[in-house]
Order: C-alpha cells, then sequence, then structure tokens
C-alpha cells in the first residue's frame, strides 16, 4: 500500500474551497479528469456522507462513497471500485485557514489490484500519476476560485 498526498495553499476563505473541492464535478477543470458525477446524494447535503461519486480521469475510472463530511474542515471517502482494479484503505481532504487562505492537504491510500506486481506498479506509475492528478484539481481549484476574487 501506497500513502500518497498532496498539499496547496489556496488563497481563499476555507468555506469556498472546501465547497469546490467537495463538488466532484468541478473536477473536470483539469485537464487530467475527463467526467465526474453525482451518482447518489449524501445524508446531510449533497457531497455528504453516503454520497456517491463517479470518475473517469485519465488514470481510469472509479466509484467513491463519501464516509465522512465535516464541513469546512474534512472530507474522507472509500473507493469501491475501480478500472484498472485497486485496493483503497482511505482517501480524505483537509482544510485548514492559514495566512494567505487555507490549506488542503488531500491524501489517499490504494494499491494497484494486480499479483506480485501491484506493489511495485503503485510506486512506480500509480503513484506519481495519482499525486499529479490531485496537484491539477488543487491548482484548477485555486484558478477557479482567483477568478471569483477578481470579479468582486
Amino acid at each position: 500500500m501506497e500513502t500518497m498526498t498532496s498539499e496547496r495553499v489556496i488563497a481563499a476563505p476555507i468555506d469556498d474551497v472546501f465547497a469546490w473541492l467537495t463538488t466532484t464535478t468541478n473536477y473536470t477543470r483539469s485537464p487530467l479528469v475527463l467526467s465526474c458525477r453525482l451518482a447518489r446524494r449524501g445524508e446531510s447535503a449533497p457531497y455528504g456522507v453516503g454520497a456517491v461519486r463517479s470518475h473517469l480521469w485519465t488514470i481510469g475510472w472509479l466509484r467513491e462513497r463519501i464516509t465522512r463530511y465535516e464541513a469546512p474542515y474534512t472530507t474522507e471517502y472509500i473507493v469501491e471500485r475501480s478500472f484498472p482494479p485497486s485496493r483503497h484503505e482511505f482517501g480524505s481532504m483537509t482544510f485548514s485557514e492559514v495566512d494567505g487562505g487555507t490549506l488542503v492537504r488531500w491524501t489517499t491510500r490504494a494499491e494497484m489490484k494486480l499479483p506480485l506486481l501491484g506493489p511495485v506498479l503503485t510506486r512506480v506509475l500509480v503513484r506519481p500519476m495519482i499525486t499529479r492528478s490531485f496537484d491539477r484539481i488543487l491548482g484548477a481549484a485555486d484558478v477557479a476560485l482567483a477568478r471569483g476574487r477578481t470579479r468582486s
């Protein structure tokens, strides 16, 4: 299993950053994300606990279920299904107010589900692809929220 983490300070209020990054359809603003949809609404909020999100990225397809949602500080999820197949233990985004905006820490723990080669392929191929994808989505959030600031 590999733990993969991306961090970025986004120069916007924590509520705005949390709302943008928990709305899965925003991810398509990154060139590495082809489509995203909310397959099932959550219990207390559209992207809250119990929500099911479906993603098609350039690196594969996955279906996630939200397991924790504490706006505007944290959301956690588990990947229920994916292609290529993977084992997924945990995913989270945490949000902290810092000087200059909001620090986002996006972490996932997963491994390709492939006998013998899974751990090696995860370390060599999957880890860099996932962290680059996370970085691109965080960058898209930064750009989108910056545009909102310049319109004021």
